[in-house]
């Protein structure tokens, strides 16, 4: 997602990172083929689970797609591994998409503000595995899903956007989850668009927009279109 990239007209390429039924990543391509998102197209889809229903749905769809299988893996080799067919295949943004693997410090720096994730929490509520579960157990009444960017820790990025849902008397786990993925589903679409606009910076913990619709910034700054953004007060 380079300034070059957008000034040549090129599409921005994403790279899906999944281990599952990929139904985020599925939601994902049918937003570009209704043009929701458009310049981007996906560049390919990896699996770390051979028997992952998303890398079939990939195939079926005709994307490029591998498996490279986690399984027995050093965590280091294996991120390696990924991020260099990433790079093989002209990635710009990663999205993880029930990607079952925590990244290696190593595969967030080769990627800078340039992967993002979806968790079904309103986080920093709940994160972690089974994250419907722990809200439905406490007892939230408001629960939802965070887009974010990934860094070295668990669902711990800038947050991009979140969605919101009540959780209703007649609710339990599963039918939580499932009205949280159909929020999902539009999340996640939204944030792509949100980061490949490039009208943002990175604030400390805050992701704020800096284009028209978003408070302006006492120095002017615009991220030009297709840049990841700016990142200040980083540590």
């Amino acid at each position: 997602m380079s300034v070059d990239a957008a000034a040549q007209d090129k599409k921005v390429r994403l790279g899906i990172l999944l281990s599952g039924r990929g139904s985020n990543f599925l939601a994902i391509e049918e937003s570009i083929h209704a043009g929701k998102l458009p310049g981007v197209q996906i560049a390919i889809v990896i699996s770390s689970v051979a028997e992952a229903a998303g890398i079939a749905a990939a195939a079926e769809l005709g994307l490029p797609h591998a498996v490279l299988a986690s399984k027995g893996r050093k965590r280091a080799e294996h991120d390696a591994e990924v991020a260099a067919l990433l790079k093989a295949h002209g990635v710009d943004l990663v999205c993880l998409a029930g990607y079952m693997r925590l990244l290696s410090p190593e595969f967030v720096a080769a990627f800078p503000h340039r992967i993002l994730n979806i968790h079904p929490s309103l986080l920093p509520a709940f994160p972690g595995l089974d994250a419907q579960q722990q809200a439905f157990d406490y007892g939230v009444k408001v629960t939802g899903c965070t887009v974010h960017f990934v860094d070295d820790e668990l669902d711990h990025g800038a947050i991009i956007l979140q969605r919101s849902i009540p959780v209703l008397d007649g609710d339990d786990a599963h039918s939580l989850a499932a009205r949280i993925l159909a929020e999902e589903h539009i999340a996640y679409t939204e944030a792509i668009a949100r980061v490949v606009s490039g009208e943002y910076e990175v604030r400390g913990r805050r992701y704020v927009k800096t284009g028209s619709e978003g408070a302006s910034h006492p120095s002017g700054h615009k991220s030009p279109a297709g840049d990841p953004g700016r990142e200040q007060g980083s540590k």
